[in-house]
């Protein structure tokens, strides 16, 4: 049955600004929740008692979308952990569906946000048009989700280069203007690509 309505876990206000953004521009039909939570502990740490809470009332046109931040964690094996919490509280995850609608969904931004921003770096240089246009053909930026030594560090050091953000990132205000700007056809990251492909199934189906 095609998604209606989506509950969405995030860690933190930066990715809840950012999805604010895409989703009222790219799916306006749809309704939305987004639910920050105070880091990647936290959304952990109580991700088990609010898939349990879903189970109990999730209509056939309502999704979860659990998405959180890789870092230095492995990415299969935090995979697992996500999917075994929605197994436990017997939610019919994408993995598990075989092909039927699915209840769940786990993402991971590999390895944070600020990757999916250099993955459409047009949509950068849209909101902040002093910063560089040749980063996406440094070797150091090629790959989106390989970016070495903290993601959001060198999504910083791009910027200040370009005269932006000098005293610090402001991460809710680049994540409001990301999102009201990403092309989501055209974004190089394939976390993204992997989040974007899992929302326009559920709500096409």
């Amino acid at each position: 049955m095609k998604a209606a309505h989506f509950e969405i876990l995030v860690e933190e206000p930066s990715m809840e600004a950012f999805l604010d953004e895409l989703f009222r521009r790219e799916f306006p039909d749809i309704s939305f929740l987004i639910h920050s939570f105070q880091g990647k502990r936290d959304l952990l740490g109580n991700l088990q008692s609010r898939l349990n809470a879903y189970a109990k009332w999730l209509t056939p046109e309502s999704r979860v979308v659990v998405l959180i931040d890789r870092d230095r964690d492995d990415c299969h094996e935090l995979k697992r952990r996500l999917e075994d919490m929605a197994c436990n509280a017997g939610l019919l995850t994408r993995s598990t569906a075989g092909g039927r609608a699915w209840q769940a969904v786990n993402r991971i931004a590999v390895e944070e946000l600020e990757a999916w921003y250099f993955g459409d770096w047009d949509a950068v240089r849209a909101a902040y048009p002093r910063v560089s246009a040749n980063v996406p053909n440094r070797a150091a930026y090629k790959d989106p989700d390989g970016i070495k030594n903290g993601t959001w560090e060198a999504f910083h050091r791009v910027l200040k280069r370009g005269g932006y953000f000098k005293t610090g990132l402001r991460k809710v205000e680049a994540a409001r203007a990301g999102g009201a700007r990403v092309n989501p056809r055209l974004n190089r990251s394939r976390s993204f690509v992997n989040f974007y492909d899992a929302i326009v199934e559920a709500a096409s189906l």
